[in-house]
């Protein structure tokens, strides 16, 4: 079972730091099989949407595009994906910016045409281990934003290793309702709207 440090402080309000939740987790019979760092490095990874994105005239597979990061100028980008265009909000890494995988990004030019900056994919980003193409952001992110604040990182993800009596912590209503207990505070739950019920006559 995996559970992200955030998402369990929308059920319970434990006010426990990583390392003591791991632990109390562990005494408690379910063990910490591993902890994963997410969103480290993202600082100066920006919101963006791409406004053009055009053949680059010196290669096949690229693409030049323009895009505003909200910075108050746009930036022209050149990448190697095809799953964008027009229009998609993006994860724009800025010169400066180092990525989890050890990337430091720098204004440079690719086959004659300037890049001032990176369209990331989600495994550039430290989000998934493989990725065919870069990351879209759903179309209601606010462009400028910095990545952190919109995804709510830096995160941590804690994995258990349950045993098969523990079937209860197989969500996380379940991982909650044992944190609550373990840290005396009460189960809240994200805000749930109620469903009214309907038939056909």
């Amino acid at each position: 079972m995996r559970f992200a440090q955030n998402w369990l402080a929308e059920w319970v309000d434990h006010g426990w730091d990583r390392s003591t939740l791991v632990h109390r987790l562990t005494m408690a019979g379910l063990e910490v099989e591993a902890v994963e760092e997410l969103g480290a490095g993202l600082d100066q990874v920006l919101v963006g949407v791409i406004e053009t994105c055009d053949q680059h005239p010196n290669a096949d597979r690229l693409s030049v595009c323009t895009v505003d990061a909200g910075e108050g100028a746009t930036r022209h980008i050149v990448c190697g994906a095809t799953n964008m265009g027009p229009g998609d909000k993006v994860a724009v890494a800025v010169p400066g910016a180092e990525l989890p995988n050890g990337m430091t990004i720098k204004k440079s030019k690719l086959r004659g045409e300037t890049s001032e900056g990176m369209l990331c994919s989600a495994a550039e980003l430290g989000m998934a281990e493989a990725a065919e193409g870069i990351l879209i952001l759903p179309g209601d992110a606010p462009v400028g934003t910095p990545l952190t604040d919109y995804l709510s990182f830096p995160d941590t993800v804690v994995e258990l290793d349950l045993t098969p009596n523990r079937g209860d912590c197989l969500s996380i209503a379940g991982i909650a309702r044992e944190v609550a207990a373990l840290a005396d505070q009460p189960l809240m739950g994200p805000p749930l709207a109620p469903v009214h019920p309907a038939g056909q006559a």
